[in-house]
């Protein structure tokens, strides 16, 4: 069984990002979940906090969801052209204290996906994303990209993509990430 994370990026309850998610963990193929993560209750990183109190609760469950799974999908929305504060934030959180970083990052299948009310998708945070990947020494999946434009019209208000061209991307996208996560798991037991 093949377990993948998904972190959506947006706070907001009404999140196209997370219903993007939510989309892609319905449309799992056979052998594989998704689970979905927000970054609720993760504070600013603070390097005196972290010094004195240690890794936050919420900070060491996401960190330890990360290094648990098989592989992981950030759900990028894009604010002002670029990677969103409290996402960019949570991912620099979770790669504290810096020994630790390689145990949650290194070598770990990572897809980006996003969806936005523009019609540009999310092609700047996402190409913002790569980067902080490249330094982290993710695996990052280059076998296609998502980005979901004009998310108002294909995300109904009950939070469900009601776009089935849209759902077809999504299903076709996570498949091929899930098969890029086998297959490194094959090649890693030869």
């Amino acid at each position: 069984m093949i377990h993948l994370i998904g972190i959506s990026g947006s706070l907001r309850s009404a999140s196209f990002n997370t219903a993007l998610l939510r989309t892609a963990a319905e449309l799992m193929p056979a052998g594989a979940t998704l689970d979905v993560h927000t970054l609720h209750g993760v504070p600013l990183y603070d390097a005196d906090f972290e010094e004195a109190d240690g890794i936050p609760g919420p900070v060491a469950a996401l960190k330890e969801a990360i290094a648990t799974a098989d592989g992981v999908i950030l759900g990028t929305p894009e604010y002002n052209n670029g990677i969103p504060g409290v996402f960019k934030n949570a991912i620099d959180w979770a790669s504290r204290p810096p020994e630790d970083s390689a145990r949650v990052f290194k070598d770990r299948p990572f897809a980006i996906i996003g969806a936005s009310p523009g019609g540009f998708g999310t092609i700047l945070s996402q190409n913002h994303w790569l980067p902080v990947l490249r330094t982290l020494g993710v695996d990052l999946w280059r076998g296609g990209r998502l980005l979901v434009s004009h998310a108002g019209k294909v995300i109904g208000e009950d939070g469900k993509v009601i776009d089935q061209d849209t759902r077809d991307k999504i299903e076709r996208f996570i498949a091929g990430f899930v098969s890029h996560v086998a297959d490194r798991g094959s090649a890693k037991s030869t």
